[in-house]
């Protein structure tokens, strides 16, 4: 009897520790999401008549959600309710703008204007929503007000060519696509495959309530698309609602494409260019730090974020925008501590909240991330004063948004109008021939920082500097007065190291060298 007590009681601790191990091999946090579905899908496969014919999986297919998963789906459904939350607080604050209804699916935007109080009809009940199925609305603009004729939808994305993989973040993946293979857009949607997705699903159990998730980050940014024009903020051209695969009314935005901003290829450009680039974002934050929702944080401010369209800075990436303000307690000086990895600021704790810490964050990443590389260097030696100047007041935190754009259209001023040029009344060094219509098709030379890589191709505000810089070049005979002129106006040289290559070339002046000037 004894003996039969043992075994029974060893049998008992072996099933026991078989069941652990059992559980512990197949709850969801010990295999990919990936290998389940894909497991799934081959089994019901093998269960169907034609194992070859084609097959789609979809949502409910997937095995039973383990409890250990059910119990957590709270925590999302939370998630969801504040991102839902986020984007109608920006609905909802007061501006000066007109929208529309709410998204409806496959549609684009409202083409007539309505009252504001048609405008928040689609959300007037937003506190008694359904958490499972979260209306979204977007603030829009009539038709009319858009640069192009027409607004874009998912008809306009149905027929797209020339669909190019640009690069893809946490969240979102963004595509380069052509319009009527002719205009050329950026389509940005939730990156199934990307972070945010596949830790939720393994974490959750759950790809529709993940994906409903991760969209919101998309919805909030085309919202503050709406609500925030600016020309160096992304235009939003239209979006579309539809269903792909297992998921229903998955969303595209549809944008204003820009090339990536590449911080080496910027050190090599002129510094016209760069200063262009520096103004935009001073112009930018200005805006941000007085939008008509309040001071906005750009919270993940980093080069990535931003394109170039035409030459001019825009931010791309608003999905971690905020116009939350730190809370703080006078008490309490480190709540307004601002931390960066070079040096840290505390600003003074003002009713409740640290005073100017969204403006201040965002003023000091342009110093640290832009301002430091691309100010300065290669700069007229009039300019650099008060370029230095700017560059350290920003980096010490003592001029505002407002104060710091001033003095940048300052400088913009002076460049313009050639105020930093040398009041030089001497003659040049130097005769110089002047022939019209006239270019030199050879005889290039390199130069740093060049508009032309294989050549000296410089931007000048009048001849006397073109014949400046071509005495200041010991290879330099003569320059090319082009018909192509910067954004600032000026006119764009380019330099020879002689002029046995000359041709006819309307519109174009060629100055040769040609002896010492006579005294």
């Amino acid at each position: 009897m004894k003996r039969r007590k043992m075994v029974v009681a060893a049998g008992f601790c072996l099933s026991f520790l078989m069941g652990t191990l059992m559980n512990l091999l197949f709850i969801p946090g010990f295999e990919p999401h990936g290998e389940r579905v894909h497991r799934h899908h081959h089994e019901n496969r093998q269960q169907e008549p034609d194992a070859d014919a084609p097959a789609r999986l979809h949502v409910d297919e997937l095995p039973p959600i383990e409890t250990a998963t059910v119990g957590r789906r709270p925590e999302l459904q939370r998630q969801i309710s504040e991102r839902l939350d986020e984007v109608l607080r920006y609905r909802q604050r007061r501006a000066h703008w007109v929208g529309t209804g709410p998204l409806e699916r496959r549609r684009l935007m409202d083409l007539e204007q309505r009252g504001e109080g048609e405008t928040y009809k689609g959300i007037g009940k937003n506190n008694n929503y359904d958490q499972s199925q979260p209306t979204v609305s977007i603030a829009t603009k009539s038709h009319r007000e858009f640069t192009r004729e027409s607004v874009l939808g998912c008809s306009s994305i149905d027929n797209v060519t020339n669909v190019q993989y640009l690069g893809s973040g946490y969240t979102k993946a963004v595509y380069k696509a052509t319009l009527n293979s002719s205009f050329s857009v950026a389509l940005k949607s939730v990156d199934f495959g990307g972070h945010d997705m596949e830790n939720c699903v393994k974490k959750y159990g759950s790809s529709t309530d993940c994906y409903k998730l991760a969209s919101f980050k998309i919805v909030k940014e085309m919202t503050l698309m709406e609500r925030l024009q600016h020309p160096n903020i992304l235009k939003l051209y239209g979006y579309c609602y539809q269903d792909n695969n297992d998921i229903k009314d998955t969303v595209t935005a549809i944008t204003e494409l820009g090339s990536p901003l590449e911080m080496i290829q910027l050190l090599q450009t002129p510094w016209e260019e760069r200063f262009r680039i520096c103004l935009s974002l001073m112009r930018l934050l200005q805006y941000l730090a007085h939008s008509p929702l309040g001071s906005v944080t750009l919270l993940d401010f980093r080069p990535r974020q931003f394109v170039l369209v035409g030459g001019v800075l825009k931010v791309t990436d608003l999905d971690d925008a905020s116009v939350e303000e730190t809370p703080c307690s006078p008490s309490s000086p480190s709540d307004c501590l601002m931390e960066f990895p070079a040096r840290n600021f505390t600003l003074p704790c003002h009713k409740g909240r640290c005073e100017g810490i969204n403006e201040k964050r965002n003023i000091y990443n342009a110093y640290r991330f832009f301002f430091t590389y691309l100010l300065p260097h290669s700069a007229p030696s009039a300019l650099r004063p008060l370029l230095d100047k700017i560059v350290n007041s920003t980096g010490e935190l003592m001029w505002g948004t407002d104060e710091t754009l001033v003095h940048l259209e300052k400088v913009l001023d002076i460049y313009r109008n050639g105020h930093y040029l040398k009041n030089n009344t001497q003659t040049h060094k130097t005769e110089y021939k002047r022939v019209l219509d006239a270019s030199i098709a050879a005889e290039n030379y390199r130069c740093w920082p060049s508009y032309q890589h294989d050549g000296c191709l410089l931007s000048v505000f009048s001849i006397d500097e073109a014949i400046d810089v071509c005495e200041s070049h010991a290879q330099c005979r003569a320059f090319i007065m082009t018909n192509q002129s910067t954004w600032t106006g000026h006119q764009l040289a380019l330099f020879k190291t002689g002029a046995d290559s000359m041709k006819a070339a309307p519109g174009k002046l060629a100055y040769i060298r040609v002896g010492a000037a006579e005294s």
